[in-house]
C-alpha cells in the first residue's frame, strides 16, 4: 500500500545515487582486481541515502529505495572487470580506450535492464525465491521508515550493530579469524572442510531455507570428499596437502561450472513459460493498460526502441572492433551478426541464469564467473567452429580471441545487472515501489556507472598494471594486481581457439548436472527437492561460503517455530553491518594501498580460538533472541 508522502523517482536521489555510484563503483572495481571479490553495494546505499536524506529534511520509504536502486546498478556494473582486462593481457589492448569502454559497459549494462523486465514477473512476482539481499533491504527500508515498527527496528539495529563489530575485528584489526579449515590427507587424497565466521553468509543462509542450504553442502561435500581426494590420488603430489588447493581451483571448479551450465539450462526451460508470459505481458500495450502502478513495467514502445538502440550501438561497436584486422565483407558481417546474438540470446541466458541465482542466494554470492566461465566457451567454441569451417583463418586468430573477450565484457556487464538489478525489484515489491520507475533509476545507474568504471580501469592500470601484463618496464610487479577471473577467461578463450583446453572436467561436470536433475524430478514425486543449481555452486564457490550458508539455513530451520519477524530482522542486520564495514574497508584499502593498516600482531592461534568463541556465541544469542517473545 502507497504511503502518504509517496515521493519515489526525485532529481535530489538521482544526484544522491550518482554520488554513491562513483564511490562503490570505484571500491568495487579495486577488490576485484586485487582479490577476485566485490561487496554489495545495495545495503551500504540505503543506509546512506537514509542518512543523507534526514539531514537534507527527510526523505520516504520509496525515495531512499530509487537511490539504492540507481546506485547498486553502478555498483554491480562494475563486474565488467572479470573480463574487460583480459583484452589487455592477451595483448590486443594497451590501454582502455575511453569512449569504447564506456559505451561497451554502458549497452551491455541496460540490456541487463531489459532482460529483467520479462524476468522480474517470472522470478520476483510470480515466484517464491528468497532473494536474501532484496528481503533484508526492504526490511531496512520498512523498519526505518516512520511506520516502521519499533522492535523490528531494535532487531535490525542489533544484529547491525554485532555484525560490524565482527566484521571489523575480522577483516580491520585482524583480532579474529575469519573462519576455520580441517584438512587430513590418506596417502595423496586430500580431505578439507572450510567454514567462514561471516555473520552476513550466516544471515543469508537463515533467509535462503534448509533446501538450499543442503543442496549447497552436498556440493561441498561432492567437492572436497570426493572429487578433490580422487584427483589427488590420480595426480599425486610430493605435497598433497599444498597441491589440493590447486586441484579445486583449475580442476573442480570446472567440474562445478559444468553442473552449473546444465542445471542453469534445466532451469531455464522449467522457466520457459513464465518467462514467455512475462515478455508477452511486457510487450503488451492492452495488458499494461489493465494495470495498477505498482506492477507496471516500462512502456512496450520504450522497451522496444531502447532494444534497437543498443543494438545499434554494440553493432558500431563490434565493427569498430573488428575493422582494422577483418576482411570487409562475409567475414565481419558474420563476427557482428554473432556478437549481437550472444548478448541478446545468450545474454539472455545468462542473465536469467544469475537472477535466479541471486534469488537463492544473494547477489554477492552468486556465482558470476562461473556463469561467464559458461558463457566464454560457448561464444569461443562457435568461433572456433567459424575457423574450422573457413569463415575465419588462423592468422587472425589473436583478433578473434580479443573479439570473444571483447563480446564476453558486455555479456558480464548484462549478467551482473540482471544479477543484482531483481534483488532490486524485489526490494520494491516488498515495500510497494513502482516498477517503471525503478527500471529508469536502474537504467540511470547504467550511465553513470559506465561513465567512471573506464577511468577507474585505466587509473589502476597505470598505477599497478595487471600480473603479466605491466604498462611500464619500470614498474614494480610485485604491486601488480592479480586480476584473477580476466585471467581465467583469456586463459581459456586462448585454450579453445588453440586447441589445447582440457574438456574432461567440464564433461564431468556436465554429467553430473544430468545426475542431479533426473534425481530432483524423482524428489519432486515424494514432494521433496534437491535444487540442481545449489549443488553445482556448492562445488564451484569457495567452501566456506557454502559451509557457512548452509549453517544458516541449519540455524533457521531448527528456529523454525520460533517468531520469523524477529529472526529474518536481525538475520538482515547481520548482512547489514558486514557490508557496511565492507565499504569502509574497501575505501581505506583503496587510500593505503595494503590491507593490513589495522592489522593487530595476535597469534594466528588466538585469532582461530577468538573466532570460534565469537561465532558460537553470537550463534546462542541468535537463537535466544528469536525465541524469545517480543513485547
Amino acid at each position: 500500500m502507497k504511503l502518504m508522502d509517496s515521493r519515489e523517482l526525485t532529481l535530489r536521489g538521482i544526484i544522491l545515487g550518482a554520488l554513491i555510484t562513483v564511490v562503490f563503483t570505484a571500491a568495487n572495481v579495486y577488490l576485484g582486481l586485487k582479490i577476485g571479490l566485490t561487496f554489495g553495494s545495495s545495503i551500504p546505499a540505503t543506509i546512506i541515502s537514509m542518512a543523507v536524506l534526514r539531514l537534507m529534511g527527510g526523505g520516504t520509504m520509496l525515495e531512499n529505495n530509487m537511490v539504492q536502486t540507481q546506485a547498486s546498478a553502478a555498483g554491480t556494473l562494475s563486474c565488467v572487470f572479470a573480463a574487460l582486462p583480459g583484452l589487455i593481457m592477451v595483448g590486443y589492448w594497451h590501454e582502455f580506450p575511453y569512449f569504447v569502454s564506456l559505451l561497451l559497459t554502458l549497452a551491455g549494462g541496460m540490456t541487463g535492464v531489459i532482460f529483467t523486465i520479462p524476468l522480474r514477473r517470472a522470478l520476483v512476482k510470480n515466484s517464491d525465491l528468497p532473494y536474501p539481499e532484496g528481503t533484508a533491504c526492504a526490511e531496512i527500508l520498512r523498519a526505518s521508515s516512520p511506520e516502521g515498527d519499533a522492535e523490528s527496528l531494535r532487531s535490525l539495529t542489533k544484529g547491525s550493530l554485532i555484525s560490524a563489530a565482527v566484521a571489523l575485528a575480522t577483516s580491520g584489526l585482524r583480532l579474529l579469524s575469519d573462519g576455520v579449515s580441517a584438512a587430513t590427507s590418506f596417502g595423496a587424497s586430500v580431505f578439507r572442510l572450510d567454514i567462514s565466521f561471516s555473520l552476513a553468509l550466516l544471515g543469508t543462509g537463515y533467509l535462503v531455507g534448509i533446501g538450499g542450504g543442503i543442496a549447497m553442502l552436498l556440493g561441498v561435500l561432492m567437492g572436497w570428499g570426493v572429487m578433490v581426494p580422487i584427483l589427488g590420488h590420480l595426480n599425486p603430489a610430493a605435497d598433497p596437502m599444498a597441491a589440493a588447493t590447486g586441484l579445486w581451483i583449475h580442476k573442480v571448479r570446472f567440474i562445478g561450472a559444468g553442473t552449473i551450465a546444465v542445471a542453469a539450462i534445466w532451469t531455464l526451460l522449467a522457466l520457459a513459460k513464465p518467462v514467455a508470459i512475462g515478455l508477452k505481458e511486457s510487450l503488451s500495450v492492452k495488458h499494461r493498460a489493465s494495470q495498477d502502478e505498482s506492477d507496471l513495467d516500462l512502456a512496450p514502445r520504450t522497451l522496444i526502441g531502447l532494444s534497437i538502440g543498443l543494438a545499434l550501438i554494440l553493432s558500431g561497436l563490434f565493427t569498430q572492433f573488428l575493422w582494422p584486422a577483418i576482411p570487409h565483407g562475409a567475414s565481419l558481417v558474420t563476427l557482428v551478426v554473432l556478437g549481437l546474438g550472444a548478448c541478446f540470446g545468450l545474454g539472455f541466458l545468462v542473465a536469467s541464469a544469475c537472477g535466479y541465482m541471486a534469488g537463492i542466494i544473494g547477489s554477492s554470492s552468486s556465482p558470476i564467473s562461473g556463469v561467464g566461465i559458461i558463457a566464454i566457451i560457448a561464444i569461443s567454441v562457435t568461433l572456433w567452429g567459424l575457423e574450422s569451417g573457413g569463415v575465419l583463418s588462423p592468422d587472425q586468430r589473436p583478433t578473434v580471441i580479443a573479439f570473444g573477450l571483447f563480446v564476453l565484457s558486455a555479456i558480464t556487464a548484462s549478467a551482473a545487472v540482471s544479477n543484482d538489478n531483481l534483488q532490486d525489484l524485489k526490494t520494491g515489491q516488498l515495500v510497494g515501489a513502482s516498477p517503471w520507475k525503478q527500471e529508469v533509476a536502474l537504467l540511470i545507474g547504467c550511465a553513470v556507472g559506465a561513465v567512471v568504471i573506464p577511468w577507474v580501469l585505466q587509473t589502476l592500470y597505470q598505477a599497478y598494471g595487471f600480473v603479466g601484463a605491466m604498462p611500464r618496464a619500470d614498474m614494480d610487479p610485485t604491486r601488480a594486481l592479480a586480476a584473477p577471473q580476466p585471467a581465467l577467461m583469456a586463459a581459456i578463450a586462448t585454450g579453445i581457439l588453440s586447441h589445447n583446453l582440457d574438456w574432461l572436467m567440464l564433461e564431468i561436470g556436465a554429467v553430473i548436472g544430468i545426475v542431479l536433475v533426473i534425481a530432483d524430478i524423482l524428489l519432486k514425486r515424494r514432494n521433496l527437492a534437491l535444487p540442481p543449481l545449489a549443488v553445482g555452486m556448492g562445488i564451484y564457490l569457495p567452501a566456506n561460503v557454502s559451509v557457512t550458508i548452509a549453517i544458516g539455513a541449519g540455524l533457521g530451520w531448527l528456529l523454525r517455530k520460533s517468531p520469523k519477524e524477529q529472526g529474518t530482522m536481525i538475520a538482515s542486520g547481520f548482512i547489514v553491518g558486514e557490508s557496511l564495514v565492507g565499504v569502509a574497508v574497501a575505501a581505506l584499502v583503496g587510500a593505503t594501498g595494503s590491507t593490513e593498516t589495522l592489522a593487530l600482531p595476535i597469534p594466528d592461534m588466538v585469532r582461530s580460538g577468538l573466532g570460534w568463541a565469537v561465532f558460537l556465541g553470537i550463534m546462542i544469542w541468535f537463537g535466544r533472541s528469536v525465541r524469545r517473545p517480543t513485547a
